[in-house]
């Protein structure tokens, strides 16, 4: 007989008089690492600089429309990140391809300080600029305490509780919520709220929490509480971690904007695809593409097709869900699936000494406070295995070349492959290619409005330097999160009416 499961799920309690200690909320390599100049000249830019030097390069945009896009304010999707490829056609086209949004994005531990000071760096501007600002608007003191919740990363979790104890002066309850766990030690009652097992079967009513919780979290929390909660599962529903979703907000946003020569960049996708129908699909992309289920993160079910035996192993498997995405696979210029937009390959690394090119992705995070968006955090990461012309010779798997996801699911929990992350520092940003090389991004961004109504106004982009490649990168995100953001509200208007809200 098996024994029983044992819980995993843990509790502690943050004081005021706990310090912020930095060697256990970033890796080693960060903790001495000094920021790249280029990308502390641009996190130091301020909106209003960026709106200038960005239209001052492309005098289509009007800043009033841009400054829009800036000063936007979400009501649920409060930070996010997102994963970019930069790729390029043989003609020299270039794009930033997005591949996937994030409503929980890791990222605090990758990033240099920006100042030496602050040692709370990334930590502190979330907390204080966007989390702070919704908790003293939206809640009560009296009505309970505050609480961070996660079911991975300690390290990042650990530091915004102790940053959110100092910036509310405030104790912080640090507790696990892991999916499955036989005794879980977080629960909401009747009414809505939020409580924490702090011991012995006390509960604690919790105002406001800081969600870190990735694997299916709606599985664990409610899509309406009365406990405010930084975000909202709503954000993953609508696009944060529901690929179908966001692939269907892009189509549609894409068919509206068509004729004003406006478009947000992602692989050629094919979505509500039966598992039986997959190897047609691939076919028609030439041999090459990727299946994706529709949720998922840190790299999990995403599979990358480059031959009959990469797809037969993924057909073998248990089927988990009815519908599957397809998309066009983006690799080396002889093995990238052929499009309707042209054939994308990727950029890349510059090549090291034995002169390899890896795959490398691009996150940036971002929050909105009282002035806006804002930027807070940028990192890279590259691939196990160096790019190959032909794949007939290569003695690894697609995913070795393509996969730039540092997770690694355990048995036990989770990991990280910190050998292939790439800091903004002096070192590995060089290694990534921005500004090296670039003749011309792709020619169009979109701009929107709040909530349905859009304005739009063409974002042509040619950025010669690093500091304008970041800014173009930088608005193209938000423009990314403005979109899941309305996704958002027309989900969340969705279940209110389901639950009676309104």
């Amino acid at each position: 007989m098996a024994e029983p499961k044992k819980s995993k799920n843990k509790y502690e309690r943050i004081e005021l008089d706990n310090d912020f200690d930095a060697n256990n909320h970033y890796y080693p390599r960060v903790i001495n690492a000094t920021i790249h100049p280029l990308v502390l000249h641009f996190l130091n830019l301020g909106n209003k600089r960026i709106i200038n030097r960005y239209c001052h390069l492309h005098p289509m945009v009007d800043p009033k429309h841009l400054a829009h896009i800036l000063e936007y304010q979400p009501r649920w999707f409060a930070w996010a990140g997102a994963d970019l490829f930069h790729v390029t056609t043989a003609e020299g086209t270039r794009r930033m391809v997005v591949i996937e949004t994030n409503s929980c994005p890791s990222g605090q531990k990758s990033m240099p300080l920006i100042a030496e000071s602050q040692e709370q760096n990334g930590y502190r501007l979330l907390l204080e600029k966007t989390a702070k600002v919704k908790i003293n608007a939206k809640t009560n003191k009296e009505d309970g305490a505050l609480a961070v919740i996660y079911d991975k990363n300690y390290m990042e979790a650990s530091g915004y509780a102790q940053t959110l104890c100092d910036v509310m002066e405030e104790p912080v309850h640090l507790v696990s919520f892991y999916l499955n766990d036989p005794k879980q030690i977080v629960r909401f009652t009747d009414d809505g709220w939020m409580e924490v097992n702090t011991g012995d079967d006390a509960w604690v009513r919790v105002r406001a929490a800081f969600r870190y919780v990735t694997q299916k979290p709606w599985n664990r929390l409610p899509i309406a509480s009365k406990t405010l909660i930084i975000n909202p599962v709503l954000s993953c529903l609508a696009g944060g971690r529901n690929k179908l979703m966001a692939a269907k907000a892009y189509e549609i946003f894409n068919a509206e904007v068509e004729e004003m020569n406006l478009q947000i960049h992602t692989p050629e996708t094919i979505r509500d695809v039966r598992k039986a129908e997959i190897p047609l699909w691939v076919e028609r992309f030439g041999g090459n593409a990727v299946v994706k289920v529709p949720y998922g993160n840190a790299g999990q079910g995403v599979y990358t097709i480059t031959n009959q035996g990469e797809l037969d192993e993924f057909m073998a498997e248990d089927a988990s869900y009815d519908q599957y995405i397809v998309q066009s696979l983006i690799g080396n210029y002889n093995w990238s699936s052929k499009t309707s937009a042209g054939q994308f390959y990727h950029v890349g690394t510059i090549a090291n000494k034995k002169n390899q090119i890896y795959v490398a992705d691009l996150r940036m995070m971002i929050s909105a406070g009282t002035g806006g968006w804002e930027p807070l955090i940028i990192y890279g990461r590259k691939s196990h295995k160096p790019l190959v012309r032909n794949l007939q010779e290569c003695p690894y798997s697609s995913w070795d070349m393509l996969g730039t996801n540092l997770s690694i699911k355990k048995d036990d929990g989770w990991d990280t492959d910190t050998t292939r992350l790439c800091l903004m520092d002096r070192r590995d940003f060089n290694q990534l290619g921005i500004g090296i090389g670039m003749h011309s991004c792709d020619r169009s961004i979109p701009a929107a409005k709040v909530f349905l109504q859009h304005i739009y106004s063409p974002l042509r982009s040619s950025c010669s330097h690093s500091v304008c490649f970041l800014i173009y990168i930088y608005i193209y995100i938000i423009y990314i999160y403005i979109c899941v953001c309305v996704c958002v509200c027309c989900v969340c208007v969705c279940f209110m009416y389901i639950y009676n809200i309104i």
